[in-house]
């Protein structure tokens, strides 16, 4: 791995976990994201700092480079990452779905039920 890719992945790495804490103080990140967003880019140093990992698992899974190694590996990551907020997004759009369901069918009895007292 080249020294300019490892000072590359250090660098996005360390301002990632500069945004997230800063997102985090702010409350702005679930406590479920952000450790996801936080084990992320420690890993990136992780492999940046010791590049022989990156190079021991693209051999032993039979790629051809350890950058093509990292490109799969977080390529990897990010699909299975947006699969499941495509699962929480899927779950929240029928719970919105429900309650507003809900929310129609009680103002209609409360309309209904205003309409008996005023003919009352």
């Amino acid at each position: 791995m080249s020294v300019m890719l490892r000072t590359a992945l250090i660098v996005i790495s360390v301002l990632t976990l500069w945004y997230t804490a800063r997102k985090i103080r702010k409350s702005q990140l679930q406590i479920e994201d952000s450790i996801f967003w936080m084990a992320f880019p420690a890993a990136l140093v992780l492999l940046s700092v010791f590049p022989g990992i990156a190079a021991w698992a693209a051999k032993i899974l039979g790629v051809q480079s350890p950058v093509n190694f990292i490109f799969l590996a977080v390529i990897f990551i990010l699909i299975v990452k947006v699969f499941s907020l495509s699962l929480r997004l899927s779950q929240l759009d029928a719970k919105i779905r429900t309650l507003t369901q809900e929310i129609a069918i009680r103002e209609n009895l409360a309309q209904k039920q205003e309409k008996t007292k005023e003919s009352e």
